[in-house]
C-alpha cells in the first residue's frame, strides 16, 4: 500500500541538497526578500474639506460639500442652513494613507487627498483636521494641513492651461498617529513565519537550509513556497527581536522563474538573466500597398464656346495602386542563445519594436523560448 509522505520533511531533505549545489552568485539580504509573519501595512481613510481655494472648488451643485460645510459651522456656533451656503472655495476630498506594520502614537505619516465633488483644483487649499480610520473603525490617525499639488489649472475666456491633475495632491507628514500598532510576531505554537515576496520552491528551501546552519539553535523548516517557519527557542519579546534580528543579516541566493517582461506600448522588453532560446529561425518580411487617389475634372467643349443641353462639368476619380514586397529576411540562432542575442541580430535586419515583440510571441509558441512571456 501506499504511503503518503509529509511535504515538509521532503522541502526540508531538498533544503540540504541545495545547500550542497546551490550555484555561487548575487547573495541577497533576507531582510529583502521577504517579511515576518504578522508585520505588514495597512490603509486608513476619512473624509474632510480642503479650504482657502481661489474659486476653484465645489459648486452648489456638490450637495456633500454644501451641507458638511453647514455641520462645520454648527461646531463654531453658527446656525447656517445648507440652503445659504454660496462659496467656491471649498472643496469634498478624501484622505488616504498607509499605517506602517510598527506605529507609535505621535509617529507621523504621509497622507493623499483627491477631490471628490467638481472641484477644478486644490491649490492653494489647507486640509481641516480629518480622522483617519481602518476597516475596523477604529481611529488611527488624525490628518491637517497644507496640500502639496503637482499641477496646475488656470482658465480665462474659454482658454484652459492644466498640467497634471491638480484635483489631488498630498501632505508630507500630513498626519499625528493617535493610536500605536504592535504586530503579534509569534503564532500560537510559538514560531516564526517568514513570508517571501516572490514565493520559489528553491529560494524557500535555501533559506531554511542557511538558517539552520548559520543560527545556533534555530529550526527552519519550509512549508510553502513562500513561506518558511522558524521554531522561536524562546517567546520573550526581547529574544524574539534578536533572532529576527540574526536572521535579517545572512545572505541568500534566491532563485526564480525565467521571465520576459514586454511593453506593448512603449516598446520595452525586460528579461532575466536565466532566459534561454532552443534552436530556432526566425523569418521576417511584409508587404506593402500604397493607394494614391486622384481626381481628373472633365471640362467638355461646346460649340463656340458654350456646351450643348445636358453636357457639364464632371469629375472623374483615378486610384494607382503599388505592391512593394520587402524582401525575406531570416535570422538563425543556435541553441543557448539569450534575448539579448535575438533583440541584437533582429535590429541589424532593422526589425520595429511591434515586430520584435511578435516574433517573442511566435517563438514562444514555437516552444522556443524556456521563459515565461508577460505582455504588458
Amino acid at each position: 500500500m501506499n504511503r503518503a509522505i509529509p511535504f515538509a520533511p521532503l522541502l526540508a531533505l531538498a533544503a540540504a541538497l541545495l545547500a550542497i549545489q546551490a550555484p555561487v552568485g548575487a547573495a541577497v539580504r533576507l531582510k529583502d526578500l521577504g517579511r515576518f509573519d504578522g508585520v505588514r501595512e495597512n490603509v486608513v481613510i476619512g473624509y474632510g474639506l480642503v479650504v482657502g481655494l481661489s474659486g476653484t472648488g465645489d459648486s452648489r451643485r456638490s450637495l456633500t460639500t454644501v451641507q458638511s460645510v453647514s455641520n462645520l459651522l454648527q461646531e463654531f456656533g453658527l446656525q447656517i442652513p445648507p440652503a445659504a451656503v454660496n462659496s467656491r472655495n471649498v472643496a469634498a476630498v478624501l484622505v488616504t494613507a498607509t499605517v506602517p506594520g510598527f506605529l507609535s502614537i505621535g509617529d507621523k505619516l504621509d497622507v493623499n487627498v483627491s477631490s471628490v465633488g467638481d472641484a477644478s483644483s486644490l491649490a492653494g487649499g489647507t486640509l481641516l483636521m480629518t480622522p483617519l480610520r481602518g476597516t475596523d473603525r477604529d481611529l488611527y490617525a488624525v490628518a491637517q494641513g497644507a496640500l502639496s499639488i503637482g499641477g496646475f489649472r488656470f482658465e480665462q475666456n474659454g482658454s484652459l492651461r492644466q498640467k497634471n491633475h491638480p484635483t489631488s495632491g498630498n501632505i508630507p507628514e500630513g498626519a499625528i498617529a493617535e493610536r500605536s500598532v504592535t504586530p503579534e510576531l509569534l503564532s500560537r505554537e510559538g514560531s516564526l513565519d517568514l513570508i517571501l515576496n516572490d514565493p520559489d520552491f528553491t529560494t524557500a528551501a535555501r533559506v531554511a537550509a542557511v538558517i539552520n546552519s548559520e543560527i545556533r539553535g534555530a529550526v527552519a523548516t519550509p512549508v510553502a513556497a513562500s513561506r518558511v517557519r522558524v521554531a522561536a527557542a524562546a517567546a520573550q519579546p526581547s529574544t524574539v527581536i534578536a533572532l529576527i534580528a540574526a536572521m535579517e543579516k545572512l545572505s541568500i541566493e534566491p532563485d526564480g522563474k525565467a521571465r520576459v517582461v514586454v511593453n506593448e506600448r512603449t516598446g520595452t522588453i525586460v528579461s532575466g538573466g536565466n532566459v534561454w532560446l532552443s534552436d530556432v529561425t526566425v523569418s521576417q518580411g511584409d508587404i506593402k500597398v500604397s493607394i494614391d487617389q486622384r481626381y481628373r475634372v472633365s471640362q467638355p467643349d461646346g460649340i463656340y464656346g458654350r456646351p450643348g443641353e445636358g453636357i457639364r462639368t464632371a469629375v472623374i476619380p483615378e486610384a494607382e495602386i503599388s505592391v512593394r514586397e520587402s524582401e525575406l529576411v531570416a535570422v538563425n540562432l543556435p541553441q543557448g542563445a539569450t534575448i539579448a542575442d535575438l533583440v541584437g541580430a533582429l535590429q541589424k535586419i532593422k526589425a520595429s519594436s511591434r515586430d520584435v515583440i511578435a516574433i517573442l510571441q511566435g517563438i514562444k509558441r514555437a516552444g522556443a523560448l524556456h521563459a515565461e512571456l508577460i505582455i504588458q
